[in-house]
């Protein structure tokens, strides 16, 4: 049975081999752990074989993991969707949010992020896929929203972060990553983020600019959501 300290080797080899494909080096590309219904067990152990950037998607589980992890020099990302009476612990709480869609939320954060802290890393979330179940602003509303987030004063705007419909078509794939970096890049606002790339398409989001990519499966093995 493979371990997760297995499992980070040969993702390094997928990064490594995909950057060396794109021309890019591997260095440019960050490992965000998602350990999202994985005990903290699993995290100690993915931080022993050298990741500290963690991903969570559920803020009591996250909260909870904190507390038992509060010995390591983590670095926590919030990447789930956020409701507004979610905003204080996650301003209080995490070092980046991957998953700001609207204006309404992204001003809680900045009011709730507490004085002695820098600010908090933003990416905003864009539904490329025009698909109804996932979150995300419009491509047409990105604009003024970036605009918006820029303008307050306890976050950083970093870039953006898509989840591209699933699909096994490599040409696809990239066509959707692609869309997301044009539209970074449109903004014209030196943002030097993109949250792009799962455990099945990393290659493609690499190949398309992905400066984070957002990997569960591959680390930590399937999922248990009865364990959530």
């Amino acid at each position: 049975m493979s371990t997760i300290a297995d499992n980070l080797s040969a993702l390094l080899t997928r990064i490594d081999s995909a950057a060396k494909a794109a021309d890019r080096a591997p260095a440019s590309i960050q490992l965000l752990a998602v350990s999202k219904t994985k005990p903290a067990t699993a995290i100690r152990e993915i931080h022993a074989a050298g990741v500290r950037d963690v991903g969570e998607n559920y803020l009591q589980e996250a909260l909870a993991k904190q507390q038992e992890l509060a010995d390591l020099p983590l670095i926590w990302h919030f990447i789930g969707p956020i409701q507004s009476n979610k905003t204080k612990a996650i301003a209080e709480h995490f070092d980046w949010v991957h998953s700001v869609d609207r204006l309404k939320i992204a001003q809680r954060l900045s009011e709730q992020r507490p004085a002695g802290l820098p600010p908090l890393n933003i990416c905003l979330q864009v539904n490329v896929s025009g698909e109804d179940s996932k979150s995300g602003c419009t491509p047409a509303d990105l604009p003024a929203l970036a605009e918006a987030v820029m303008a307050l004063p306890n976050l950083r705007l970093r870039g953006l972060m898509a989840i591209p419909e699933p699909t096994d078509d490599r040409a696809a794939q990239e066509a959707a990553f692609a869309t997301v970096r044009q539209l970074r890049d449109g903004l014209d606002l030196g943002l030097d983020t993109l949250s792009m790339g799962m455990s099945h398409d990393l290659e493609a989001a690499i190949a398309q600019g992905a400066t984070w990519i957002r990997i569960g499966t591959a680390l930590f093995g399937a999922r248990d959501y009865g364990a959530a």
